[in-house]
């Protein structure tokens, strides 16, 4: 069993935050500082949040095995690519879903190529709840799945809505209509003098909002809505060999980012005993995650 593995996190926001808590909690990771390019102020007030080192830059940090990249999802492919030719470690919570498979593809000859790792999409959808529909499938491989989200915050989609320009704050809410099917329900701030329409209609547009039914409202303090509560409810119907009718479910009710920071410790631990490489969740022994003697989980456990 690998111990004390050296861990970085990177960012400071939602997940980052429940990050350092998660890393601290785990018997085996050790947090040697926190990397995070905010201004002078605010790093004095997390460092005296956090106690720990908070740098802005990694490489102030020393020897790093691995980090966790609690950025946005659209910074992931050139941070994890520079810090895997580093030779160190990455795990991300990337989650655009029609993206990340070549995400893979696109950080694997690097990492191979400086002896690291990469743990792609390393949250709780995609990365847990794809473990899942793996699980769903094997066990009735001809049927449909159907993943229904929230009622929610969406971090992903709440960090896209803040970018666009005009945009003071955001929040994206995720409303299950059913059979897969959301609607984004997104409330925005507007910074002076910005133009609701335009601003709505650039939201609209944006890749994280374009296939899905997204309806923006204006007001006045977003931090008056906020709840990081969410949830998935996934189900599949099919046929288990030549046997119909085969009704599969799972459901939880969550913390968001804490769920996404937990796993991505949790992947942390697993990228220490892979090959070097890039990976998604599934493609990781599913024990690997688990800190522990491995025969003495598998007498717990199976």
């Amino acid at each position: 069993m690998t111990s004390n593995i050296k861990t970085a996190v990177v960012g400071l926001g939602n997940v980052g935050r429940f990050a350092v808590e998660a890393v601290q909690a785990s018997p085996d990771l050790e947090l040697v500082g926190i990397v995070e390019q905010e201004g002078a102020l605010k790093q004095l007030h997390l460092a005296e949040t956090f106690h720990y080192r908070l740098v802005p830059a990694i490489e102030e940090l020393g020897e790093v095995d691995v980090a966790l990249l609690c950025i946005p999802t659209r910074s992931v492919p050139e941070v994890a690519a520079r810090l895997l030719a580093k030779g160190i470690n990455t795990v991300d919570s990337y989650d655009i879903h029609g993206q990340l498979a070549d995400l893979r593809l696109q950080l694997d000859p690097i990492a191979k190529a400086h002896s690291s790792v990469a743990v792609n999409s390393a949250g709780w959808d995609p990365g847990s709840d794809s473990m899942i529909r793996c699980m769903f499938e094997f066990m009735v491989p001809r049927g449909l799945t159907y993943t229904n989200f929230g009622p929610g915050m969406s971090m992903g989609h709440t960090v896209a809505a803040k970018a666009i320009p005009g945009v003071a704050n955001a929040l994206s809410m995720t409303i299950p209509v059913g059979t897969g099917v959301h609607r984004r329900m997104v409330y925005v701030q507007l910074q002076p003098g910005a133009d609701f329409d335009k601003t709505a209609a650039a939201i609209k547009s944006d890749a994280y909002f374009a296939k899905d039914d997204t309806i923006v409202s204006q007001v006045a303090d977003v931090d008056m809505l906020l709840d990081m509560g969410h949830g998935v409810n996934m189900e599949r119907k099919g046929v288990s060999g030549l046997t119909h009718n085969q009704l599969l479910s799972f459901g939880m009710k969550i913390n968001n980012p804490a769920l996404t920071a937990q796993i991505m410790a949790a992947s942390a631990r697993a990228s220490m005993k892979q090959k070097p490489g890039s990976y998604t969740m599934i493609q990781i022994p599913i024990i690997d995650y688990l800190y522990g003697n491995a025969d003495e989980l598998i007498r717990r456990l199976v």
